[in-house]
Order: C-alpha cells, then sequence, then structure tokens
C-alpha cells in the first residue's frame, strides 16, 4: 500500500518526477511529500548525499541544494532547482538520522546522513579562477564518475599532465578544451560538457551508436546533413515496420512512441522511448504512465492466445526506468529480480529492482527481445528487466553500455558537466556498462549494406523463427 502523504513545502510540485538519467529537472520549485508532521519535522536540517555530492537543507519553508567535492562547495546555481526536483518523497525507511529520498516510491533512493550544520565550504565566498574550476571539474570525475577501468582511461594521469597548463589567465575557450581533453576517449554516451562562450554555445560527448554513425556516413555520401539523413533513416524505420511487418494493420500510439499490431499469431511491440507519451513539456510521470498503460491494454489483449510476442527496442533511446519495469511487468506472472543499482564511491548497500507481474493484461508465453547498438540507458535497464524472466529470449545485437543515471552537476561558472555514476548489475552480479548487454542469439538488426530497409527483414526473420518456418534466428545459436 502507497504512504498517504502530505506536502511538506508547499511551492509547487516538479514538473516531472522522473528518474535523473532522462529529465532534465523541471523550473517548478521543488517539494518534499511525507507521511506525518512528525516526518516532516524530523526532516528539517542539514544533510549530505552518500554518493551524488549532494548536501540538502530543509527548513519549513524552502529546500537547498550545494554541490560539495573535496575540491569545494557551492550552491545549485540560477534559478533551476536541479537535483532538487528529484528528492519528492521521503521513504519510510528515514531515521532521525539519515533521510531517504525518492523521485517516486520503489524508484531509485538517495540516502542522506545529517549534518550538525551547513559545511563552511558551502557558504564561503570562492573566486571560481581557472584553476579552482579545474581542480573542481578533477574532482567532481574522480569522487563520481564509475567507470574510468571499464572504459580503459588513467584519469588521474591527465589530471596531473593538463594542471600545470591551467592558470588563472586560461581563457574559457582553452579551460573547455581542457576538460574535453580530460574526457576524450571515454566513449560514454552518458558523459557530455556544455559551456556557452563569447555568446557561442560548446558542447562535447562521445558514444553514438554506430548504426547511426553509419547513417550520417550515408547520407554525407549522398549530400545530406546529418539531421536530414537521420530524419529519412527514421521514415523508413517507421513505413519498414507499419508496411513491411505489420501490413497495413498496426497501430502507432502514445505520441508515436509505440507501435504494435500482429503479424500472423505472432503479436509485436515496438517501443521507441521509455516515455514521451504525451506531448508537451514537464508533462508528469503518472500521466505518462496512464498513457502508458492504455497502449499496453490494447496492444496485451490483442496478444492474447498469440504464438509468441515479439518486444522490439532496437532504436530505443532511453527513458525511465520506471517505464521500463511497467513495460517488462506485462510479461512475467511471478515477481522476479531484474537487477542491483549503487551510486560509486558511496558505501550504501546495493538497492534491487523487481519486475512485478503487471494488474492489467500480460502475455507469458514465448517473447523475443530484440535490441541493437542504438538500445541505450532505460532500454537496457528495460533488456536487464525482460533477461531476468525465463520466458523471454533475447536476439539482435549487443547494446551500447551506457546504463547508468546521468549525474547532472552544475558547475559555479554556469557550465555543465554530466556523468556516469551509476553501477548496474543483473541478477548474476554482471556488470555491462561500457561493454553492452550481449544477445542470446546474434541477428544484425540494421545491416550497414541496407540501413533502410534492414530492420524490417529481420523482424520477419524473428517471425519465422517464432513460427518454426525456420529452426533459429538467422547467425546464431542459444547461449
Amino acid at each position: 500500500m502507497k504512504p498517504t502523504v502530505f506536502l511538506l513545502l508547499v511551492a509547487g510540485l516538479p514538473g516531472c518526477a522522473t528518474a535523473p538519467s532522462v529529465v532534465r529537472p523541471t523550473s517548478a520549485r521543488p517539494v518534499l511529500l511525507v507521511r506525518d508532521a512528525v516526518t516532516a519535522e524530523a526532516a528539517r536540517g542539514v544533510w549530505r548525499s552518500r554518493g551524488y555530492g549532494y548536501v540538502l537543507t530543509v527548513s519549513a519553508k524552502d529546500l537547498t541544494l550545494h554541490h560539495a567535492t573535496a575540491a569545494g562547495c557551492y550552491p545549485q546555481p540560477g534559478e533551476d532547482p536541479g537535483a532538487l526536483s528529484g528528492f519528492v518523497y521521503v521513504m519510510p525507511d528515514s531515521t532521525p538520522d539519515t533521510l531517504s529520498l525518492s523521485t517516486v516510491p520503489g524508484d531509485t533512493r538517495y540516502l542522506f546522513e545529517r549534518l550538525p550544520v551547513l559545511p563552511p565550504e558551502c557558504s564561503a565566498n570562492t573566486a571560481w579562477t581557472p584553476p579552482r574550476l579545474f581542480e573542481l571539474f578533477a574532482a567532481t570525475f574522480t569522487e563520481h564518475y564509475a567507470f574510468f577501468a571499464e572504459r580503459h582511461v588513467d584519469f588521474s594521469a591527465r589530471v596531473s599532465a593538463l594542471r600545470p597548463g591551467i592558470t588563472d589567465a586560461t581563457e574559457a575557450r582553452a579551460l573547455f578544451g581542457t576538460f574535453q581533453a580530460l574526457t576524450t576517449g571515454l566513449g560514454d554516451a552518458h558523459t557530455r560538457l556544455t559551456a556557452e562562450v563569447d555568446g557561442e554555445t560548446l558542447g562535447y560527448g562521445e558514444g553514438e551508436a554506430r548504426t547511426l554513425e553509419h547513417v550520417d556516413a550515408e547520407g554525407k555520401k549522398a549530400g545530406r546533413a546529418s539531421r536530414d539523413a537521420q530524419r529519412a533513416w527514421l521514415t523508413a524505420y517507421r513505413d519498414g515496420i507499419l508496411q513491411g511487418v505489420l501490413k497495413g494493420t498496426g497501430h502507432h500510439v502514445a505520441n508515436k512512441r509505440i507501435f504494435h499490431g500482429l503479424v500472423g499469431d505472432v503479436g509485436y511491440l515496438n517501443v521507441v522511448t521509455m516515455g514521451g507519451y504525451v506531448d508537451g513539456d514537464d508533462v508528469p510521470l503518472r500521466e505518462e504512465l496512464r498513457v502508458l498503460d492504455e497502449a499496453l491494454d490494447t496492444a496485451l489483449q490483442s496478444f492474447q492466445g498469440a504464438r509468441a510476442v515479439i518486444v522490439d527496442v532496437s532504436n530505443n533511446r532511453g527513458g525511465h526506468d520506471v517505464i521500463s519495469r511497467a513495460i517488462a511487468a506485462r510479461f512475467t506472472d511471478t515477481r522476479r529480480l531484474a537487477y542491483t543499482k549503487v551510486p560509486f564511491n558511496s558505501a550504501v548497500p546495493p538497492q534491487p529492482f523487481h519486475v512485478e507481474p503487471a494488474s492489467g493484461p500480460r502475455y507469458t508465453g514465448p517473447v523475443y527481445l530484440v535490441t541493437s547498438d542504438i538500445t541505450v540507458s532505460a532500454g537496457e535497464i528495460f533488456t536487464l528487466a525482460m533477461r531476468a524472466l525465463p520466458n523471454v529470449t533475447h536476439v539482435g545485437t549487443t547494446t551500447r553500455g551506457a546504463l547508468s543515471d546521468v549525474l547532472v552537476k552544475p558547475l559555479p561558472n554556469g557550465w555543465s558537466v554530466e556523468l556516469s555514476n551509476e553501477r548496474y548489475l543483473d541478477p548474476k552480479g554482471q556488470l555491462f556498462e561500457a561493454r553492452g548487454i550481449p544477445p542470446q542469439q546474434e541477428l544484425e538488426v540494421f545491416p550497414e549494406e541496407d540501413l533502410h530497409n534492414g530492420h524490417a527483414r529481420a523482424v520477419l526473420s524473428v517471425v519465422e523463427a517464432a513460427t518454426g518456418q525456420r529452426d533459429a534466428v538467422q547467425g546464431g545459436a542459444r547461449r
């Protein structure tokens, strides 16, 4: 049963209560939702997070957030509440000396420990010179980035090599270039730098899917800009599903993020994002889930009696973990451990997450899960959840390998850095960050020689395997 709650701080609910890996913070002022007045009183004070680098101050009227590292502490810049929009619910496991917060009950838990006062460095009037900013950037990654070993980067050596080049006279553009050099080669889709220098917005990130790089390269040969090439590819992807796979009898719903239909007696469900099902900005997660449930109710009802169901997330760009689990819940009849997660450098127990059977229509017969190198973030969390189910066979190609939530750290000069700081493990304790989740049966979903039509052919080959028209999915065998 959900705990009863009331508003501790009546200042406007955050526009979106979602996993930090997906949705950028909203501009609305955050509040805490608590069970009773005793909890509200106990939540007041100063708190330091275990992991994440947060210092949170809770008063009767407001919440304030500082970002703390060994190189300094500073308040959340500007009007954007940042991570505060993720601190919504005070969870029942809070104690007088610990505060356990979550975006929604059952989602990521942020554990805080009480401090007697705000640390003096958090209220210091620090002059953030280029050398100080360099040390802050280096400390932020050292303390929170979880995958230097997996991505084969000696970050401390880079810091030592580049530190002497930063002085009080270092210009902003040169400083940005140094930050870029510190992170070059990580290949992490969840790590990014953004800055504004002399009125120009600068950005740097890596980790693009090889398939999408091939799309861009093919477009370049035809004289197309990247945006136009990817738009044409997405159009072919959509038409291949609706016409090539579903033969004009399918449905394209939930703000065009979900396809579903029947291919003979095989069900087909394609989810391209774990969210975005309602058009508009700052859509509450509960509304996203409502629209998702409506779409899944219709799809799963039509799948009753199907020989098998194909769940295709080969072009899934991520979203909300809670949505990933909600979709997986339509394919199980038993509660099962999906994965655990823990923030880096935090000394907290891993938090378990389960797939719980949905109350609406479900399908628990044979399921084929299709992934590719485009499948990323919450799409990979969905992959973990589905692989925990014994009725699911994972086919396709290896996922991107960027599972961690995005930790967003605004810098005191107005720049921003995003990085991966959480370790997701499957029920066997396997870590797939940086290497991706390999399928049980190999199937090239987006062949380089036929990027625009290969996906539909690959899906139809899975249909053939599901109906016994071929012994196994082409190119692979069951692990």
